[in-house]
Parts: structure tokens; C-alpha cells; sequence
């Protein structure tokens, strides 16, 4: 009689879940991006966008205006949180300029997802929140693809990175996988390796100035492809095309095109859309389960969508 009573009730607890699991056009979700001037985040928003649609969830995304607006990119946070969404998938400026938000969004009972660039879980937690997972591409890898296509390329000669902003954890593990390599390999010898701030301008000049300082500089890893078509722009005015190959980041269309016509050497692709979608997915089946944040339990586990190459020899295969 007991065992008959338990698996009742079990299958009353599997009922009442069922029934207050929300109907997939029932969910709302928000999406808090970097700047859609960049073409990896403007891709990013349009497939998430289409993945909604066919998903059938509400689903609204918002793009920050610059790299350096930490603070306002904490307020539409907080503003997402104030319109009560089930869940915010966020892919900061920084490591922490969302902490605050994540806690603030944990304490509410919402669902809070990591996209691509960290946030400082450790952070979160310690203020009483969580995140229900992160997605990205494991940027020491991308560093690595792109830093070791250089070096099979070039073999020996000196070499430069141009990093994204300064202190920015995918620009430093990019820049640490592209180091690590051209550091393991004898004749390569990095000679500069400086923040662009993401920013093609920024990137042109600091370009200039390395090419001025060691004029027999072979190529540039750059962090992502902004910089990257910045870098190659500054080659052709020095005249050096023939000379110096430029490797970027992100496979961004404009990138992928410039290999396809010779430009740039290659693109280090990340599956941008990918992983939006797979937080999107994770966040539905939060909201679906009754995710809710335990500081004291680990909830938020990173994983990682492939990178690949691309270069004149495969892009045929890589453009729209």
C-alpha cells in the first residue's frame, strides 16, 4: 500500500510540474548583446531572431551602442529585469560590468544564460546568484588556429597581435592562444603585440606604427575581423601586401569576402549563431524545468562550440 502511495504521489509531483511548465509561446526571453556594428553581433541577433520566430517564443534583442558603455549595458540589463522576462541571455562588455545584473535577475527568479564573452561567475555567486549555463567557443583555441596557420605559413620571420580592449578576457585568451604559439616556435619572433579596442581606425594606426617600427614584420594575428580589414588597409597603404599577411577572427561576411579576394590570409570562424541559439535553447529549458539560482549548488557549466578556418582554399564553402 505504501509503495502504491509513493508512486502515486510521484505521479502527481510529475503532473503538477507538467502543468505549470510554461507553453513555449507563453516564454519571454531578452537578449543583451554587444554592439551590432560589429558584424559577428548583428549575425548573431538576425539568427536568434529567425531561430525565435520558428520556435515560437517571445523573444526581443538588444544590442549595446559601443564597447565602452559598461554602465548602460548594466541598465538595459536592469530594465530587462524591471519587464519581468523568464530569461536574459547576456554577453557582456566585460567580466563584471554585468555581475550585478546577473545577482539582481537570479534574486528575481529569473533565468540568467552567459553568451560567448565571460561573466565572472565567481562573482555572481558570491553575491547570492547563479547563471543557468554559458556557451562560447573556447577563445585559447581560436588564438592557437589562427597563430599556428601564420606560423606554417611565414616559418620564420617576426609577427604581431593586435588585441581587442585591454583587459577584455576574449581578447585575452585569443591573444594568449596566438602567443603561445609563435613563443613555441623557433624563428618566430613576436615583436608587438597591442590593444585595438576592437575598432578598425585604432587598428590601422597601431598597424602603421609597427610596420614604421619593424619594417620586416611577416603578419598580424588580429582578435577579431574589424581590426583585422583595419590592419590589411594599412598594409595596402604601406605597399606591403605581398609582404605581410593579416589573420583575423570572428568570420564575419566582409572577412570572408576579403579571403575570397585575396585580402586576408584567413578568418578564425566561430559558430556566433550557434551558440546564440544553444542559449536560447538552454533558457527555454530553464524556464521549462523551474530553474532557480543556488549559490551553494555549481549551475552554470561552460561549453564550447567549435571554431574553424577559413582561407582562399575552403571559403567558397563559408559564404552566403
Amino acid at each position: 500500500m505504501k509503495r502504491v502511495l509513493a508512486l502515486v504521489l510521484a505521479l502527481l509531483m510529475v503532473l503538477a510540474v507538467s502543468a505549470s511548465a510554461k507553453e513555449l509561446s507563453e516564454i519571454r526571453i531578452a537578449y543583451l548583446l554587444k554592439p551590432d556594428s560589429n558584424e559577428y553581433w548583428s549575425s548573431m541577433r538576425e539568427g536568434v531572431l529567425a531561430w525565435a520566430a520558428e520556435k515560437g517564443v517571445q523573444c526581443d534583442v538588444f544590442c549595446i551602442d559601443s564597447e565602452e558603455n559598461f554602465t548602460g549595458q548594466l541598465e538595459a540589463m536592469e530594465n530587462m529585469i524591471n519587464k519581468g522576462y523568464d530569461a536574459i541571455c547576456a554577453a557582456p562588455l566585460s567580466a563584471n560590468n554585468l555581475v550585478e545584473g546577473a545577482i539582481k535577475a537570479s534574486n528575481a527568479g529569473i533565468v540568467v544564460v552567459n553568451v560567448d564573452e565571460n561573466i565572472d561567475l565567481a562573482q555572481v555567486v558570491a553575491g547570492g546568484g547563479n547563471m543557468a549555463g554559458h556557451y562560447t567557443t573556447d577563445n585559447l583555441t581560436v588564438g592557437k588556429t589562427g597563430g599556428q596557420f601564420i606560423v606554417d605559413k611565414i616559418g620564420t620571420g617576426q609577427v604581431a597581435i593586435i588585441e581587442g580592449t585591454a583587459g577584455n578576457v576574449t581578447s585575452n585568451n585569443r591573444s594568449a592562444g596566438a602567443k603561445s604559439v609563435f613563443e613555441a616556435t623557433a624563428g618566430i619572433e613576436l615583436v608587438a603585440s597591442q590593444p585595438g579596442d576592437w575598432d578598425r581606425l585604432v587598428a590601422m594606426d597601431i598597424a602603421t606604427n609597427i610596420m614604421t617600427t619593424y619594417p620586416d614584420v611577416k603578419a598580424f594575428y588580429c582578435a577579431n575581423d574589424t581590426m583585422a580589414l583595419g590592419v590589411l588597409e594599412a598594409v595596402v597603404n604601406a605597399g606591403k601586401e605581398s609582404q605581410i599577411m593579416v589573420v583575423g577572427t570572428d568570420a564575419v561576411q566582409g572577412a570572408k569576402v576579403s579571403v575570397s579576394e585575396g585580402g586576408l590570409a584567413a578568418t578564425v570562424g566561430q559558430d556566433n549563431i550557434g551558440i546564440g541559439v544553444a542559449c536560447g535553447e538552454l533558457a527555454i529549458k530553464s524556464v521549462q524545468e523551474g530553474w532557480k539560482a543556488d549559490p551553494t549548488k555549481e549551475q552554470s557549466i561552460t561549453q564550447y562550440i567549435d571554431c574553424f578556418l577559413v582561407t582562399p582554399e575552403n571559403v567558397k564553402d563559408y559564404l552566403k
